[in-house]
């Protein structure tokens, strides 16, 4: 993955993936995770997401990983908690009591590292990352997450339009990458208000992965 693009997108303030608002989608779409207060969820490509501090507050234990280590002091200090911090070969780890972070490439993470999860929200992972490297980052979350139940929200829009990201994630690439682990439920699908960006008409998808 590229390091200096997403570290550069921070710098600039080019986030229009850091929403100001939980996700609606993650709060509709909840409870069809049949989940219990204390589980894991594990979020890829976090940033500071407003979405932790909910599944926080609904009881909920998060892990995240995330390239710009700004942005995850930022999210521990939005939600006044002074974490531990440690160095983990070519991650660095810090951690409260219900919420680890993983500063670093997804791709460094490892099984033994991450732990146990019980459910992955990819809420902004899959459709950040380009066509060529999206088969691989899916393989990664099979590997060190070990199949748990997946919440995914992808877009589907004219890549001709735009050239993302946000990419473009057909839902027959999805099912390339996640179909053999994975029974697959579509929860929703609608067009997202204004455009993409506000500039290209887009669909906006949920996603439940269980294991076959």
């Amino acid at each position: 993955m590229d390091a200096a693009f997403w570290h550069q997108k921070w710098e600039s303030k080019q986030i229009g993936f850091h929403r100001d608002e939980v996700n609606p989608l993650l709060v509709a779409h909840i409870d069809s995770l049949s989940l219990q207060s204390g589980q894991i969820f594990f979020l890829p490509l976090c940033g500071k997401t407003l979405d932790v501090a909910w599944l926080l507050s609904q009881g909920f234990t998060v892990k995240g990983v995330e390239f710009h280590e700004p942005a995850v002091i930022a999210l521990f200090e939005s939600l006044g908690l002074e974490p531990e911090i440690i160095s983990l070969g070519a991650l660095k780890q810090y951690y409260t009591e219900t919420l680890i972070v993983y500063v670093g490439d997804v791709f460094d993470l490892t099984g033994k590292i991450l732990g146990q999860v019980d459910v992955v929200y990819d809420r902004a992972a899959i459709v950040a990352l380009p066509h060529e490297i999206r088969g691989q980052y899916a393989q990664q979350i099979v590997r060190v997450a070990r199949t748990p139940r997946q919440l995914i929200i992808s877009y589907v829009y004219d890549q001709a339009v735009m050239s993302g990201p946000p990419f473009s994630v057909p839902n027959a690439e999805l099912a390339e990458h996640y179909g053999t682990d994975y029974k697959m439920t579509l929860l929703y699908t609608g067009d997202v208000e204004d455009g993409l960006k506000g500039r290209c008409p887009a669909t906006e998808c949920v996603w439940l992965l269980e294991q076959n």
